[in-house]
């Protein structure tokens, strides 16, 4: 798959694309850790206080998953808690 054909089975969370045109720094994180690292709801709380951190630190928290099918480059809080509540 090249990146012109990946495209439509991207969806770039809002805040992640505006730091991106804006040239604001972003940090990626893998979902593996809320979804298989640790029991819920202790991988929703820490997935949360590690954005915290990376926020605090002035750059973007992106957490990339694969959420209904898509992949997701950033996750709304809803979708962060979902990943966390069903480990899926």
């Amino acid at each position: 798959m090249t990146p012109e054909t990946a495209r439509p089975f991207i969806d770039i969370h809002a805040p992640v694309a505006q730091a991106l045109t804006d040239g604001r720094p972003v940090v990626a994180l893998e979902s593996t850790i809320i979804t298989h690292g640790m029991p819920y709801p202790d991988n929703g709380a820490m997935a949360a206080d590690v954005e915290k951190i990376i926020t605090d630190g002035g750059a973007v928290p992106v957490t990339i998953a694969v959420v209904g099918g898509r992949i997701k480059i950033g996750l709304s809080d809803g979708e962060r808690e979902s990943l966390a509540m069903t480990g899926d």
